[in-house]
């Protein structure tokens, strides 16, 4: 496993993915999931130039984020958070991607010393496998949120099936992109849904494409 080499093939083909959206001036933050490899191979990939970490699990986020203390990077929690479990790591959280109920948010709210960049993990795909607030739900989520000031609402997070097609790819992401701007036009406080939160390996080429300014890559990391 060449990090490196793999670092910089992955960074290549998101400019690729730019060039052919014509967004090579745009800025898209490429988050490393590290979930299935340890420390020691997470410090080396850091290495090579990755600036942003991201884990699915609590216990795994925090010993990462010892592990790699003193080091200048991004912190990302992707992965769904039990209420219980706010209190352990919120605080050591950058962005937390998988907001997907009130409830959480309230907890968040309760446990928070500062505001933490959040994103509605919304289920466009309608998947019942999938968390996520349903678009027609989002009206009244957004009211209950209103009153969270430390919760700040920086965009949407989307993931689309596993075995989606290209054009379903486009039409997932292209949904997410356009509420993202329906929701950015009502600045809301500590809402401003100015991010998206979307792709992975197999599919970050569509979700440029559609305007993902957050992307999600692990097993290409690691290949």
């Amino acid at each position: 496993m060449d990090l490196q080499q793999n670092k910089d093939a992955v960074f290549a083909a998101i400019e690729r993915a730019k060039k052919a959206a014509d967004r090579s001036q745009e800025f898209v933050n490429v988050i490393a999931v590290t979930k299935y490899v340890d420390s020691s191979i997470t410090k080396d990939l850091v290495a090579t130039g990755v600036q942003h970490i991201g884990e699915n699990r609590v216990d795994v986020f925090l010993d990462k984020y010892r592990a790699l203390s003193g080091i200048p990077l991004t912190w990302h929690l992707i992965g769904s958070l039990q209420r219980r479990k706010v209190k352990d790591v919120i605080n050591y959280v950058d962005y937390f991607h998988a907001l997907d109920s009130v409830k959480l948010a309230q907890e968040i709210q309760k446990r928070a010393e500062k505001k933490i960049k959040c994103f509605l993990q919304v289920n466009i795909s309608k998947e019942a496998s999938k968390h996520g607030f349903l678009i027609e739900e989002l009206e009244a989520v957004l009211e209950e949120l209103l009153s969270l000031d430390k919760v700040e609402v920086v965009g949407l997070m989307t993931m689309a099936p596993f075995e989606a097609s290209h054009a379903e790819l486009m039409s997932i992401f292209s949904e997410a992109k356009a509420l993202q701007e329906r929701l950015a036009a009502r600045k809301l406080p500590h809402m401003p849904f100015t991010e998206l939160s979307m792709g992975m390996s197999g599919d970050f080429t569509e979700a440029i494409a559609c305007g993902a300014t957050f992307i999600r890559i692990g097993t290409a990391f690691f290949k």
